[in-house]
């Protein structure tokens, strides 16, 4: 079994080795390789065995932590305004399906903005379209602006039909957005939901 095994790679090496002489050259090229070619076994050990040296990189490698917005409970050294992640505003957007409410604090909780598509004039049905979100998000973003604030973190709940448009509109009302976490509530099998609407 083993020495079938042993034919069997031997010639698999030897056609792909073939166009190479003894020297390592290719017949016919220039191009040359590290170690010459040898069919003992014991020299291709010898040439494994000494150390290959490697070149380390002068310049500081940037590690991913330090491109992009920490995992929450971690710490980062990246600041927007001089700030770090945990001191930055956070929008919070509720999108029900009915309405879209989007409120402004700050890292403690502190009220900053609180706007919903209600507010911004859309009546009954109209409150509950993308349209009224990311109008709302607009409306949030600039009170927000007229307060000092530049980035924000943004908590979405609700699975709405203005959660996106919301988002939407914090960025066209000029607010830089950070981070996105999705704080949807998930039932673990807990309250029976209602019954589907018949269309």
């Amino acid at each position: 079994m083993y020495l079938r095994l042993y034919s069997l790679i031997r010639g698999s090496c030897q056609q792909l080795f073939e166009p190479l002489n003894s020297s390592g050259r290719i017949i016919g090229g220039n191009v040359g390789l590290q170690h010459p070619l040898s069919s003992s076994a014991m020299r291709l050990q010898e040439a494994d065995a000494k150390p290959v040296e490697t070149k380390k990189p002068s310049a500081p490698v940037k590690r991913l932590k330090d491109l992009f917005p920490p995992f929450p409970g971690e710490e980062s050294s990246l600041t927007w305004d001089s700030k770090k992640f945990e001191e930055l505003p956070i929008a919070h957007i509720k999108a029900t399906y009915n309405n879209t409410h989007i409120h402004i604090t700050d890292c403690l909780g502190q009220y900053m903005v609180r706007t919903s598509c209600g507010s911004e004039g859309f009546k009954n049905v109209k409150k509950s379209t993308p349209i009224a979100a990311q109008t709302a998000g607009i409306s949030a973003a600039a009170k927000a602006r007229a307060k000092g604030v530049t980035y924000v973190r943004v908590l979405v709940k609700g699975l709405g039909p203005g959660r996106l448009s919301a988002i939407k509109g914090l960025t066209m009302g000029g607010l830089e957005v950070v981070s996105i976490t999705d704080n949807t509530p998930v039932p673990h099998n807990g309250c029976r939901p209602r019954k589907a609407r018949r269309m």
